[in-house]
C-alpha cells in the first residue's frame, strides 16, 4: 500500500472518529441530571435568568435541531460563548492554551533525547549493572501515579528544602522557569520509563536481526552501526508510543496542572465542570479529540514510512 492511500485511509478514519466523539460529547452533556439552565443559574435561581440560560443554550428546542446547529458552528470554527464569561470561548481557549502548550513542547523536547539515550543505554550493557538499575528505577517511578508523585515532590522540593516554588500560584511562567521544574518531573517520569524500554527493546531486536549483522560483517561498527542501522529500525514502536503518551500527556497536564496551580487548558476544563459551563465543556472535549486524532495520524504515517511492511500488513 502506498503512503498516500495509506494517509487518505487514516484521515478518513480520523475524522469519523472526530465525528463520532463530538457525538458521544453532546449526549452526554444532555444527559446529565437535572435542568442544565437550572443548576448554571445558581442555588438561588432567577426565572429571567435561568429563562436567557435555556434560551442561549437552545433548550428549548428539539435535541436533534440543537445538535445539529452546534455541529454546523464546529465546522465553522465557531465554539460558543462561555456561559460563566459571556466570552467567545475560543477566547478562553486562547489565553489558556499557552501554559498548556509550553508544558507539552518543553515535556515532549526532553523526553524524546532522554528515553532514546536511557534505552541506548541500557541495551548498550544488556544484563549489566547500568541496565538492571535504570529498569529497577524505571518500573518503580512507572508504579506511582502523577498526583503522589507530584505531592511528594512539592513536600520534599518545595516545601522542606524550599529548592523550587511549590506552585505556579500568581507567577508568569516565561519569566520565572523555576516554577516549570516540579511538573515536568511529574510528566516526564512515566513516559520516560515506557519509551525507554521500548527502545531497548527495539534495539536489541534490531542489533540481532540479519539487516545489522550483515552491515556489521561489511565492516560498520559503532555510532554509525548504532545511530544509522539499528537505531531506525528500533523507532517505529517508539514513534507510535510517543503518540500514545502524548494522548496520555493531555490528561496529566489536567492533574498537573490542578496540583500546581498552572492556568492552562486543564485548569480550564476542571473549573468549566465545576461550573456547569456545558459549551466550555463540550469544545474542550472537541478540541482534545482533534489533538488526539492529529497525533495519532502524524504517528502512524512516521510508522508506516519507518516500517512499511508494518503498515502493509494492516
Amino acid at each position: 500500500m502506498s503512503l498516500p492511500r495509506y494517509a487518505a485511509q487514516r484521515l478518513l478514519l480520523g475524522l469519523g472518529q472526530v465525528a463520532g466523539i463530538a457525538t458521544i460529547v453532546f449526549v452526554l452533556t444532555e444527559v446529565l441530571p437535572g435542568d442544565a439552565a437550572v443548576v448554571i443559574a445558581g442555588d438561588q435561581p432567577d426565572p429571567a435568568r435561568i429563562a436567557a440560560i435555556r434560551a442561549q443554550l437552545d433548550l428549548d428546542q428539539p435535541a436533534v435541531q440543537r445538535y445539529l446547529h452546534w455541529l454546523g458552528d464546529l465546522l465553522h470554527g465557531d465554539l460558543g460563548v462561555s456561559l460563566v464569561s459571556q466570552q467567545p470561548i475560543t477566547e478562553r481557549l486562547a489565553a489558556s492554551a499557552g501554559a498548556t502548550l509550553l508544558l507539552a513542547v518543553l515535556t515532549l523536547s526532553l523526553l524524546v533525547p532522554l528515553a532514546v539515550t536511557v534505552g541506548m543505554l541500557a541495551a548498550r550493557r544488556e544484563g549489566g549493572l547500568l541496565d538492571r538499575t535504570l529498569s529497577t528505577v524505571a518500573v518503580a517511578l512507572y508504579a506511582v501515579p502523577e498526583f503522589a508523585l507530584a505531592v511528594l515532590l512539592i513536600a520534599v522540593f518545595g516545601v522542606q528544602l524550599g529548592w523550587l516554588p511549590p506552585t505556579a500560584f500568581g507567577t508568569d511562567l516565561i519569566s520565572r522557569p523555576a516554577v516549570l521544574v516540579l511538573p515536568l518531573l511529574v510528566l516526564l517520569a512515566r513516559p520516560i520509563c515506557t519509551i525507554s524500554r521500548l527502545t531497548r527493546a527495539g534495539m536489541l531486536e534490531a542489533l540481532n536481526s540479519e539487516y545489522v549483522r550483515h552491515a556489521a560483517r561489511l565492516g560498520i561498527g559503532g555510532p554509525r552501526l548504532w545511530l544509522g542501522h539499528a537505531l531506525p529500525n528500533a523507532l517505529a514502536p517508539v514513534v507510535q508510543q510517543l503518540a500514545r503518551t502524548t494522548d496520555w500527556l493531555l490528561g496529566g497536564v489536567i492533574v498537573v496542572e490542578a496540583v500546581f496551580v498552572i492556568p492552562g487548558l486543564g485548569t480550564a476544563l476542571v473549573d468549566a465542570v465545576a461550573t456547569r459551563d456545558v459549551p466550555t465543556i463540550q469544545a474542550l472535549c472537541v478540541l482534545i479529540a482533534v489533538i488526539t486524532v492529529t497525533v495519532n495520524l502524524g504517528a502512524d504515517l512516521i510508522a508506516f514510512r519507518l516500517a512499511p511492511r508494518t503498515g502493509a500488513a494492516r
